[in-house]
C-alpha cells in the first residue's frame, strides 16, 4: 500500500518555537507506515538542522531536505511537493501545530468526497474569524462557501491533481503568492471539501519577510488572468475581482502603516492606480463598501492627498454591541443585542436623508464636490446590513457562529440625519453550539461583527450600565456540566463552561470576592463598599442566614 499523506514542513531558524510542529507530526494517529514528513530546512544556523537530522535518523517515515537560504518558504515548499511520495499532501509551517487525529480525519474526508482540495477545520489566535468553516460540506463553492476567507496553504491537496495542473509557489513569493496558490487550487479543482467538525490545524505566527510591490503587481496580474480563463465574464468572476480589488489595493491604502508614513507611499500609492487603471473597472465598485467606493474614487482622481486623510480620519470609528438581555431558557443563554456603528469619538454614525434614500456622510476633512452624487448612496446596503455573533475559545482559537435573528431600525436623529442600529437575538445551546456537539470546556468570549452600508466592523459584546442578573445552569444533556456567564476586567462578556473548581466559579460572577478554605470550610469574602454613616453612632452590617419556615 502507498503512502496516503505527506506532510511538508518549512524551517528556518525557528529555535525552540518549532517544537510542538514537529512533535505533532510525530504523534498522529495515522500508523506511521501510512504517512511521511518532509522537513525543508531553508538554511538554518541555529541546529534545527542537525536536530531534524537525528530524528530522521531513527525514523523511518521522516526525511529532512538541506536548502541555500532564500529567506523564503516558497522554494523550499516546491522542492518537498516535488519528492512527495503521498496521495495528497499538506503544508505545515514551523509554528503550525496538527491535532493528533488531524492526517486520518482529513484523509478519511477527502478519499469520501472525492476532494482534490480538503480545507480542514483551521483556527488562529489573529485577524477575523474564518467563515468557511461555518458548516461542512463536501461540494463547497468559492463565493456560497467563503472560501476566500481561508486563503492560506495549510489544506490538503491530492498530488496529482497539483502536478496535472502544475501548480507550486512563486518564488520568492510572500503572502501574495501564497493566497495566489491557494485560489489557484481552488479555479481548478473539481471538488473543494470542507471539513469543519473537528479542529485540523492550530495556526501560528507568520514569518515576516519583505515584500516587492512589482512582485505582488506581476502576481496579482497573473492570478487575474486564470481568473478571467476559468471563471469568464458574469456576477461570479465580479465578485472575485471585488474581493482582490479590497484586500490587495484598497484597503492597504486605509492602513495606519501608509497614513503614518511617508516612505514609500507615493511609490505604492502608483501601484494602486496602476492596477485599478488595468483591472478594476468602476463597475466593480457596487460590491464595494461605502468608504472602499470613495477610496477607488480619489485613486482614480490622483488624489492621494485624500486617501491619507480619509486614512486618519476613519481609523478610530468602531463598533459598539450593547447587550439589552440575558436569559436561560432552561439549558440555553439567550442574548439580545443591539449594534451600531461609532465614529471616532464614541458616538454613533449619522446618515443623510435624500427623499426615499440614504446617504453615508463623508469625513469634513475630504474634499468630496466632484465626486458622483451616488458614491455615498447606501440605501440597499443598509436593506442587506447584518451581525454575526460568534463565541471564540481563549485558548485555542476556536469559533463557533450562532444562530440569530436579526431586524434593523431606522432611528430619526435631527433635521434630514438618521442612525441605523440592528437589534439581534441569539439561542446559545451550549450543547450543540460547536457544529451540533457541546462546547468545550474553559472560557468562551462573545464576539460580533457587523456589516452594513458604511462599516464592515467587529467587537466585543460589553457590560449594560444597569444590573444584570444571569446566574450560571447545569446542562443536562449530553451529561451534566456547569455553565457561568461572566465578565471580562474590560466588562466584555464571557462565558465559562465547567469551571475548574468551586472558587472560580465564584471568582467569574463575583469580581473582588475571595474564596478562602479554613478549617475544612469554604469562606467567600464580598467586598462591601463604605457608606458614609449620617449620624455619629458606629454602623455594624451583618450578613445572616434566613431562618428556616417551618414545613407546612
Amino acid at each position: 500500500m502507498g503512502l496516503k499523506v505527506s506532510v511538508i514542513v518549512d524551517v528556518c531558524n525557528p529555535g525552540d518555537t518549532a517544537d510542538a510542529s514537529i512533535r505533532s507530526t510525530m504523534e498522529q494517529t495515522m500508523p506511521a507506515d501510512e504517512y511521511e514528513v518532509i522537513f525543508v530546512d531553508d538554511g538554518s544556523t541555529d541546529g534545527i538542522a542537525e536536530r531534524l537530522d537525528a530524528i530522521a535518523a531513527i525514523r523511518r517515515n521522516v526525511r529532512v531536505l538541506h536548502l541555500p537560504h532564500t529567506g523564503s518558504p516558497m522554494r523550499g515548499r516546491n522542492v518537498g511537493l516535488a519528492a512527495a511520495a503521498g496521495d495528497y499532501v499538506f503544508f505545515l509551517s514551523q509554528g503550525d501545530r496538527l491535532e493528533k487525529d488531524a492526517l486520518a480525519r482529513m484523509h478519511e474526508r477527502a478519499v469520501e468526497s472525492d476532494a482534490d482540495v480538503l480545507v480542514g477545520r483551521l483556527v488562529r489566535d489573529w485577524g477575523p474569524p474564518m467563515t468557511a468553516f461555518e458548516r461542512s460540506t463536501s461540494r463547497a463553492d468559492i463565493l456560497r462557501d467563503r472560501l476566500l476567507t481561508a486563503l492560506v496553504p495549510q489544506q490538503l491537496y491530492r498530488r496529482a491533481f497539483l502536478e496535472e495542473h502544475e501548480l507550486g509557489f512563486p518564488v520568492p513569493g510572500g503572502r501574495m503568492g501564497e493566497q495566489a496558490f491557494v485560489t489557484r487550487a481552488y479555479l481548478h479543482a473539481k471538488v473543494i471539501a470542507v471539513l469543519a467538525e473537528h479542529v485540523c490545524c492550530h495556526l501560528g505566527e507568520r514569518r515576516r519577510s519583505a515584500e516587492d510591490p512589482r512582485a505582488i503587481v506581476k502576481e496579482l496580474h497573473r492570478l487575474l488572468d486564470d481568473v478571467d480563463k476559468y471563471l469568464g465574464e458574469g456576477r461570479q468572476r465580479d465578485r472575485v475581482y471585488a474581493h482582490w480589488f479590497r484586500t490587495a489595493v484598497l484597503r492597504p491604502l486605509m492602513t495606519s502603516k501608509f497614513a503614518d508614513s511617508s516612505i514609500d507611499r507615493g511609490a505604492l500609492f502608483r501601484v494602486a492606480q496602476e492596477l485599478t487603471e488595468r483591472r478594476f473597472p468602476e463597475s466593480l465598485d457596487r460590491h464595494l463598501p461605502v468608504q472602499l467606493r470613495l477610496v477607488a474614487a480619489y485613486v482614480r482622481a490622483g488624489r492621494l492627498d485624500q486617501i491619507v486623510l480619509m486614512a486618519n480620519a476613519t481609523k478610530k470609528a468602531g463598533l459598539r454591541a450593547d447587550l439589552t438581555e440575558v436569559r436561560w431558557d432552561a439549558h440555553v443563554l439567550v442574548l439580545g443585542v443591539t449594534v451600531e456603528v461609532v465614529t471616532g469619538d464614541g458616538t454613533p454614525d449619522r446618515y443623510r436623508v435624500e427623499g426615499d434614500r440614504l446617504h453615508w456622510i463623508p469625513p469634513r476633512v475630504l474634499d468630496t464636490r466632484k465626486l458622483p452624487d451616488d458614491i455615498t448612496d447606501i440605501t440597499d446596503a443598509v436593506e442587506r446590513a447584518r451581525v454575526e455573533l460568534y463565541v471564540r475559545h481563549t485558548e485555542t482559537g476556536l469559533v463557533h457562529f450562532l444562530p440569530l435573528t436579526q431586524e434593523v431600525e431606522r432611528i430619526e436623529d435631527g433635521r434630514r440625519r438618521m442612525r441605523v442600529r440592528i437589534k439581534a437575538e441569539t439561542r446559545l445551546d451550549v450543547t450543540q453550539a460547536a457544529l451540533g456537539e457541546p462546547l468545550r470546556p474553559g472560557q468562551w468570549e462573545v464576539h460580533v461583527r457587523m456589516f452594513s452600508g458604511a462599516n464592515q466592523a467587529r467587537s466585543r459584546v460589553s457590560r449594560p450600565e444597569g444590573p444584570f442578573n444571569c446566574l450560571g445552569v447545569l446542562a443536562q444533556r449530553p451529561r451534566t456540566r456547569l455553565v457561568v456567564p461572566c465578565w471580562s476586567d474590560q466588562g466584555e462578556l464571557g462565558l465559562a463552561v465547567e469551571p475548574r473548581s468551586f472558587s472560580e466559579s465564584i471568582a467569574l460572577v463575583s469580581p473582588g470576592v475571595e474564596v478562602k478554605h479554613i478549617g475544612g470550610h469554604a469562606y467567600v469574602v464580598l467586598p462591601v463598599p463604605y457608606v458614609r454613616p449620617v449620624s455619629t453612632e458606629g454602623v455594624h452590617h451583618a450578613v445572616r442566614a434566613a431562618e428556616r419556615r417551618p414545613a407546612a
